[in-house]
Formats: C-alpha cells, structure tokens, sequence
C-alpha cells in the first residue's frame, strides 16, 4: 500500500509539472500558450513574471470604462514615459502616445532607478482617481520642471493610476 500511495505522489508530481509547449511556423517554443522569447529583465518588488500582461491599447480598454474609486488587479505593459528624479518612488507610462499611467510602489516598498527607461512589465492594482492641485505640483516639483511650470498647475486631474507591487525592467 505504502509503494503504490509513493507511486501515486510521483506520478502526480510529475504530470503536474509537465508544461504543455508546442512550436510556431518560425519554431519558436510556446510554453503554455505564450510565447518564450527568453527577454531579460531586472525585477523589483515583488517577484512576478511577464506572462498574460496586457498591452497597453488593452489596458486602456479597461481604464477607459472605470469610474473613480473602481479598482481592477491586473498586469500590464508599457514604456516609461518618466521617473521620480528624486528616490524613483513613482513612474508614469506612455500608453498610447495620449494616455500615461501614474504608477507608486506599494507600501513604498520598493523604488525605480532613477535613470530608468524602455519597457516595463507591471502588477498590481489599476484604478482612476482625481488629483488634486496639491499633490500634481508635488509631482512636478519631483520630476524637476521649473517654477513656472509648476505654478502653471491650477486644475485637479483626471488620472489613470497604478499601484504595482512587482515591476520588471527590460535590460
């Protein structure tokens, strides 16, 4: 009884591991349905991978139906558009050359290079929300614009926002 409850326990061990792949016309492997293009990338926070992220034009599908205070976990892709100049305690990612997302650390728990560019892979926690002048010139202030253009900010904004507790660079 003992060998085959062992018999049973590796058997089960091995099917469930087993990653179901195939090959595409250029014979690049796909395990699970995603393409393995073997992308390197420095990780922060959390540790997450860069499978069933979204693309941003797919992201912006969802933002654009949300109200305020709506919230969505999620995975998404982007470029970094700009990072605090200052600890790299937030980022913002061009979405569709229109749209950008304001995205902090959870808990502060994490922080980006402050010279971190390209692409981006991203989980946590999508919402929208407006932000008041206060904080919009703390921001700018942050990313180094100058007096004027701070002083420019008079009208609360809008904002797609993210709240990642993972983050992958591409290198």
């Amino acid at each position: 009884m003992k060998n085959l409850v062992l018999l049973l326990a590796i058997s089960l061990a091995f099917f469930s591991c087993k990653n179901e792949t195939s090959t595409t016309e250029n014979n690049d492997v796909v395990v699970e349905g995603k393409l393995n293009t073997d992308i390197a990338y420095a990780s922060f926070g959390m540790d997450i991978t860069d499978a069933d992220a979204l693309a941003p034009n797919r992201m912006m599908e969802h933002y654009k139906t949300m109200k305020v205070g709506d919230t969505i976990n999620s995975k998404m892709s982007g470029k970094i558009k700009e990072v605090c100049s200052k600890k790299g305690c937030w980022m913002t990612l061009d979405m569709d050359g229109e749209n950008q997302v304001m995205v902090k650390f959870k808990d502060y728990g994490f922080f980006m290079p402050l010279n971190a560019e390209g692409e981006v892979v991203i989980n946590g926690k999508a919402f929208v929300t407006e932000t008041s002048v206060d904080e919009l010139r703390h921001y700018a202030e942050d990313a180094g614009k100058s007096k004027e253009e701070v002083e420019a900010i008079t009208e609360p904004k809008f904002e797609y926002r993210f709240e990642a507790d993972g983050v992958l660079l591409k290198e």
